[in-house]
């Protein structure tokens, strides 16, 4: 079932961001547009635009969210793998993920400092602070 809905969902993804599919919906729009004076532009000839467009919203957000976490997980993997491969990497950034968003930005303001630091030729009270969070967390 997930290698069915994965193949499902990129294969959708994929097509929503063609350019013919865009140029299909502007032609929906407009082909319900003209229609218009047609139907009198009665509540029925609204509505139809109206919950179409809401369905495929509401399905596309799911197949995006869902191309969007696989891109994201596997991102994250090859990271993983290269800060484990090279040999000067600190190897406590892997699963950096899973922290808090403040706990990654208190990592993030501290390499900045380390980097600041390193510009600078300057030794601080910022050297080990990288370490010491990510051991910490």
């Amino acid at each position: 079932m997930d290698r069915f809905f994965t193949r499902l969902a990129s294969a959708l993804s994929s097509g929503a961001g063609q350019p013919q599919t865009f140029f299909l919906a502007i032609g929906v729009i407009v082909v319900w547009a003209v229609t218009g004076p047609i139907f009198g532009y009665s509540d029925t000839w609204q509505l139809i635009i109206n919950t179409g467009t809401t369905i495929i919203t509401f399905i596309m957000v799911f197949l995006i969210q869902n191309t969007q976490n696989r891109d994201s997980a596997a991102m994250q993997a090859k990271l993983d793998e290269l800060l484990r491969a090279v040999g000067k990497a600190r190897e406590q950034f892997i699963g950096v993920e899973h922290l808090t968003e403040r706990e990654i930005e208190m990592i993030r303001a501290a390499l900045e400092r380390e980097v600041g630091r390193d510009r600078n030729n300057k030794t601080s009270a910022v050297e080990g602070t990288v370490d010491r969070l990510l051991n910490r967390f």
